[in-house]
């Protein structure tokens, strides 16, 4: 038997052992990291690709699928890291406008990782061409100005504006408004303003972009003939009691529009108008007082007919000093006997005048509490209180007094 004979007798042999070792390499590698079927723990974006400059699409199609892999164990754990081995594709290349089905792709760009499934296969797609077209712009105003105002002759900063969007859509738009709130203004107004495009029936016409998106509106607020502004100006009388001093006297509204026919009248006015005279005598507590106002003849306010004026009165502060005031001990156990020295003390009180005018001896009381002490040398501070609230302590001299604590003298018998 040659020896290329020999050679081939034992290749079948060969083959079987070649079988065999593959196998077992396989199910070592197996068992040790197994392959795993699951969906991917997050929604792939689907990317739209090859879609016609001119066109755009206009439904809603899902943007996101799920998709099922299969992978070694290991694998799962770098797929999670970087997501954008995934690709979910649409190509619309070549398509018209209309309503069109566009398959899916789904890559993966890792081996050995296989794709399982995935949802959705399939989305569909309505196309529209662009359109572009320059629309005016139309100032809207709502509401009208403060009574006595009229609005002049508004600027924009843009007269026109480019809608962009699906040709229907753009063949919609009859206008674009800018809308303006002109309640209650008395003043020039200079607002920016969002535009949007709205169709005949004055409804917004949505999916559309306009360029700017925008406009700043200047409109004057012109007072009319026969209006003018004032400021109102409070009249007092009297003083408020001894002892209190006035803190404040504020007017609401501080302005007021008045108006009249006569012409002259209104542009005679010094540039305010008094209230009718308010008593302050002997008042001691804040006030809130409706006043009316005294207008010259021929003259009206516009609204209200009188003003809210608030009155604020607090009590003087001063200070009141007190000399050699006695101090008392308290706490002092019946078999002790203590010693201040100095006995009396200094206080300097604070607080409103007609309460310190007002003040009694038994109102203040001057302690130091001794209880649970022992013969001894204490250096103690006075404790202050007094009846009336708003009364303060400002100063104790000294601060500290010397208690000396021995033991009470024992009575003797008398002969």
């Amino acid at each position: 038997m040659s020896g290329l004979q020999r050679i081939l007798k034992y290749i079948p042999t060969f083959l079987t052992a070649f079988v065999l070792a593959l196998a077992v390499w396989i199910s070592a590698v197996t068992s040790t990291d197994p392959t795993e079927e699951r969906q991917f723990s997050q929604p792939i974006s689907i990317e739209v690709i090859g879609l016609d400059p001119g066109l755009m699409i206009t439904n809603d199609p899902p943007d996101q699928l799920n998709v099922v892999l299969s992978a070694p164990r290991s694998i799962w754990n770098q797929l999670a890291a970087d997501p954008s081995v995934i690709r979910a594709i649409v190509d619309l290349s070549g398509l018209e406008p209309g309503n069109h089905t566009a398959q899916v792709q789904v890559q993966v760009n890792m081996r050995p990782v296989q794709i399982v499934s995935y949802a959705p296969r399939s989305i569909s797609v309505t196309l529209e061409r662009l359109s572009t077209r320059t629309v005016p712009i139309d100032l809207v105003t709502r509401g009208e100005p403060a009574v006595g105002y009229q609005a002049g002759t508004p600027s924009l900063s843009q007269s026109s504006t480019i809608v962009s969007g699906p040709a229907s859509a753009v063949e919609r738009v009859q206008k674009v408004e800018a809308l303006l709130d002109l309640t209650q203004v008395f003043e020039t107004v200079n607002r920016t303003l969002t535009l949007q495009a709205v169709d005949a029936n004055n409804s917004p016409v949505s999916g559309l972009t306009l360029t700017p998106d925008r406009v700043t509106v200047t409109l004057p607020i012109n007072q009319k003939g026969g209006y003018r502004n004032v400021v109102v100006k409070v009249v007092t009388s009297g003083e408020v009691a001894a002892g209190y001093r006035l803190t404040n006297i504020s007017v609401f509204p501080p302005t007021v529009t008045v108006f009249s026919s006569n012409l002259q009248a209104i542009s005679s006015l010094p540039g305010y108008v008094e209230t009718m005279p308010f008593d302050l005598t002997d008042l001691k507590d804040d006030l809130d007082i409706s006043l009316p106002l005294n207008l010259p003849e021929g003259v009206s306010v516009v609204g209200d007919q009188t003003v809210l004026v608030r009155v604020g009165i607090a009590a003087i502060q001063s200070s009141l000093p007190l000399s050699n005031q006695k101090i008392n001990i308290v706490g002092l156990a019946p078999n002790l006997a203590a010693s201040l020295s100095p006995e009396t003390i200094d206080l300097i009180l604070s607080g409103p005048l007609p309460l310190l005018d007002a003040l009694k001896a038994g109102d203040v009381t001057i302690s130091i509490d001794v209880t649970g002490l022992g013969r001894g040398t204490y250096q103690l501070e006075p404790k202050i209180e007094i009846s009336i609230a708003e009364i303060k302590v400002e100063s104790v001299l000294p601060g500290t007094v010397e208690v000396v604590i021995t033991f009470a003298p024992t009575p003797t018998a008398g002969r």
